[in-house]
């Protein structure tokens, strides 16, 4: 890819990021934009500058940067953290009143309960199954301490019974861990109650529409983004009429989106399954261009409404990848199968479908050896039949879902297997795993980038705290193994042992 749409590409990614982030920090979003993506900068312009030589940075060039402004957008984050008490304050900051005046006392938060709604409250929490023993009020929650003396998910079913039968569904019942590790209830202001339900389905429809006009407009530059990989635009070839154009890139576009597709009705399915309002697919087309020939971004659905427990979250986080996976997976044996042996070429240049080293992972070695057999040798490549190029870009759109960091889908698996606080540690530990990889395989490097600028926590659900089965852990220890059969590059004694 051209650096200079490598530059756009993460920039704007990391505009997306950054907004979300400036919600807990003061600091101008224009300045925590500007510190994240100083390494970026410094790289491209290495690159640019080198283009003809092509020679790498050297290491101080890419560490330096990479972790001094890591550090300094940390910095800038925690020097202009919002508290607690400023978040949910609806007045204006001590600093915008005049010096020459005394500030105004204190007040106390107003309670979103009265008194005789705290009495009902505490009738909420039975003594055998939860001990309240402190009521603490927020302006739009209420937070509920005491000591769990039943199994979690007997303790959440229970109170949360008890709250919508004194309370209807005014708040919303969330089970957390606290830091201390006990679990605590909070009753939240329920955005999603029935006084409200109608105007929020109005401001935020399904819109089938517009997901089927974005997928109709994808199919076509996914087909028109078949010509651009198999290298038939171009100077000096001929502009094709629009029905050889659909003919000739129809396979790769029907198997991409079919991944895609499926990757993100599987997400949509579990969501409605758990009663989780979601929208419908919505696929990003994009005009192909030499150094982004793909045709889309990919596609997404929004949740739109609380996630109940862990096994919800694990549920939906893990149904995408898994589906998407298992539709590319026989499309790319299929593929290879039918797939030609080239030579290698002197410079062998990543995600080149027409002279395809299949060494940069460890999953397509074995499966292009597999299917291919004794013709693929070390100075042989792989020219991809169309139906293996969007498998093959099935399975990295799976491995970067699969990435256990914030809201990921790796990183909600992770949150409902270990619990918030763990599976924040997971991720970070993650992201230095990933970035020194990315030394390994360059491409890499741009989704370190990315995964340093996501937030590490996921949000809770609902029930926080119940732990999920052992076949959930199972599957879940399955996804990580794909995701590291995907992003491994073959070692040289496998490669060797294969002769590829």
């Amino acid at each position: 890819m051209h650096p200079l749409f490598l530059l756009f590409l993460l920039g704007l990614t990391t505009y997306f990021i950054v907004q979300r982030v400036s919600s807990v920090t003061r600091t101008p979003v224009w300045l925590l934009w500007l510190v994240a993506m100083l390494p970026a900068f410094i790289w491209s312009g290495w690159a640019i500058a080198n283009a003809d030589r092509r020679t790498p940075p050297p290491a101080y060039l890419v560490i330096a940067p990479l972790v001094g402004c890591l550090v300094l957008y940390w910095t800038l984050i925690q020097w202009g953290r919002i508290t607690p008490t400023e978040s949910d304050s609806n007045q204006p900051a001590a600093a915008s009143a005049p010096t020459t005046l005394e500030p105004p006392p204190a007040l106390p938060p107003a309670k979103p309960i009265d008194p005789s709604e705290e009495r009902d409250l505490q009738t909420c929490f039975p003594w055998s199954i939860y001990y309240l023993q402190d009521i603490e009020y927020r302006p739009q929650a209420v937070i509920c301490r005491g000591q769990l003396r039943s199994q979690p998910e007997v303790a959440y079913r229970t109170i949360q019974a008890n709250v919508q039968e004194h309370f209807g569904d005014r708040f919303l019942v969330v089970f957390q861990e606290g830091p201390n590790g006990k679990p605590f209830f909070a009753l939240v202001t329920n955005p999603y109650s029935k006084q409200t339900a109608g105007r929020l389905s109005q401001e935020m429809p399904t819109r089938p529409v517009l997901a089927i006009t974005l997928l109709v407009i994808t199919f076509f530059t996914t087909c028109f983004a078949w010509l651009q990989i198999a290298g038939k635009l171009g100077s000096g070839n001929a502009a094709l009429p629009v029905l050889e154009t659909v003919v000739q890139g129809l396979p790769y576009a029907i198997s991409l989106l079919l991944i895609l597709g499926s990757h993100e009705l599987a997400h949509y399915f579990a969501a409605r399954r758990y009663k989780i309002r979601a929208t419908l697919p919505y696929f990003i087309p994009v005009l192909p261009l030499p150094w982004f020939p793909f045709g889309t971004f990919g596609a997404f659905i929004q949740l739109r409404s609380p996630i109940p427990n862990r096994k919800a979250l694990f549920d939906v986080g893990i149904s995408g990848p898994l589906m998407g996976f298992a539709i590319a997976l026989p499309l790319l044996i299929w593929g290879l199968a039918h797939s030609e042996v080239v030579q290698m070429p002197e410079t062998p240049q990543l995600f080149n479908f027409q002279a395809f080293d299949p060494k940069f992972s460890l999953l397509l070695a074995l499966l292009s050896k597999l299917m291919l057999g004794g013709v693929l040798t070390s100075e042989q490549a792989i020219k991809m039949h169309p139906v293996a190029v969007a498998s093959c870009l099935g399975l990295v759109v799976t491995a970067f879902n699969l990435m256990p960091v914030g809201q990921l889908d790796g990183g909600h698996i992770v949150h409902a297997m270990l619990g918030q606080r763990s599976g924040a540690m997971v991720g970070q530990i993650a992201r230095i795993l990933l970035l020194l990889l990315s030394f390994a395989q360059r491409y890499l490097m741009l989704w370190a980038i990315i995964l340093f600028l996501i937030p590490a926590n996921d949000e809770p659900a609902l029930n926080d705290v119940t732990e999920l089965d052992n076949r959930r852990d199972l599957w879940g220890i399955l996804s990580l193994a794909i995701l590291l059969l995907i992003i491994l590059p073959t070692p040289t004694p496998l490669a060797k042992l294969l002769n590829i």
